[in-house]
């Protein structure tokens, strides 16, 4: 379903309604205090080592590409301006791989977050509702994540197949149910990612619903049902469209989680659209004193008029180091196994690493 410009500028006013709405009745009090701010970071480390694919070196012998490395550096600025308006900046590290680049090869940072939020929770009388504004998380990925917590040891499974964008230049809103039943979080985006400029006059509607159905039962309150939907377009005519729907659970002693993925893709008026399938599933158990295990198991077929399915199965052991309060530290012994049946053609990938993650 395509969604005229017109729906969508309706969205964006309707949003901005409720937003200034808000901001009128928190002009009626006083507002006392001053600004705040405060500094943390997130850094992901490594060392890889990749027994397959094989390559050749400059004196042509065949090596096993290894390496240390830094894929995460986040440097996270956040701050309240008033009872109502708080704001973040997050620049992130990239690798420049540009030939004509003097910084060719050099971690450069990139803006990955900047965005002011407003509160809606005494607006709407729910706690946990707010407003977006600006470059910010999208509905999908950093929620997956908040439950999957091993993002340091590699991207979550759409993340990795590249189908959405952790972040993106929009306007959004989220409200939470009473009593823990749950969330959606709904917004207005270009589509194209925090990384790439808008390319044409389409807009992204995306949407995520979350309920947990028995919040208040030992044993399942950590049960939620989740489902997800984008409608995008290339250009006029042309969709780019993605639905997700699946399960969570989180308890002391064990996270898991699945969900199965459907994506259309039509990138111009001339090429045939693409239809790809997959699903994720996840385990996570825990000990009470940090030592942890991860066993995924992730299946796609990128386009359904071909038979090869991309199919990555990662399993490791971490251990959560004892911090202060609102610090992560942990270290992962972990190995991917990639496999391309013979029809996609590519190599098949197999690699041991060690992550750590630092977060406060």
């Amino acid at each position: 379903m395509r969604l005229p410009t017109r729906n969508i500028l309706t969205t964006i006013v309707v949003g901005i309604a409720a937003v200034a709405l808000a901001a009128s009745a928190a002009a009626q009090e006083t507002v006392e205090g001053t600004p705040s701010f405060k500094i943390g970071a997130t850094i992901f480390s490594d060392y890889t080592y990749n027994d397959e694919p094989t390559t050749t070196d400059a004196n042509g012998d065949t090596v096993h590409p290894n390496a240390f490395n830094v894929s995460r550096a986040y440097i996270n600025v956040t701050g309240n301006l008033s009872r109502m308006i708080s704001f973040r900046i997050t620049p992130d590290i990239n690798r420049e791989t540009s030939s004509t680049s003097s910084n060719n090869g050099s971690l450069v940072f990139r803006l990955k977050y900047a965005f002011a939020q407003f509160d809606l929770s005494k607006a709407l009388g729910s706690g946990g509702s707010w407003a977006k504004l600006g470059l910010q998380t999208a509905p999908w990925i950093d929620y997956d994540e908040g439950i999957y917590r091993y993002r340091f040891q590699g991207p979550t499974f759409v993340d990795a197949e590249g189908y959405l964008a952790s972040s993106d230049f929009g306007l959004s809103g989220h409200y939470s149910f009473p009593s823990n039943y749950g969330d959606v979080h709904v917004g207005v985006y270009n589509g194209d990612g925090y990384n790439h400029t808008e390319l044409n006059d389409q807009k992204s509607i995306q949407i995520r619903a979350s309920l947990r159905p028995a919040p208040g039962v030992e044993g399942v309150k950590g049960l939620r049902i989740n489902g997800y939907y984008d409608t995008d377009h290339y250009v006029d005519s042309n969709k780019r469209e993605r639905y997700i729907v699946g399960a969570t659970y989180e308890s002391a002693y064990l996270n898991a989680g699945g969900y199965y993925l459907d994506a259309k893709d039509q990138k111009t008026a001339a090429s045939a659209e693409t239809h790809a399938k997959g699903y994720t599933v996840w385990a996570n158990p825990r000990t009470p004193f940090g030592l942890e295990a991860l066993v995924r198991y992730d299946d796609l077929k990128p386009d359904d008029t071909v038979s090869g399915r991309k199919k990555r199965v990662i399993g490791g052991v971490a251990y959560w180091f004892p911090t202060f309060k609102g610090v992560q530290t942990a270290v992962m012994l972990d190995y991917t196994n990639v496999r391309y049946e013979a029809s996609l053609t590519n190599p098949d990938e197999k690699r041991w690493a060690v992550h750590t993650l630092i977060n406060f």
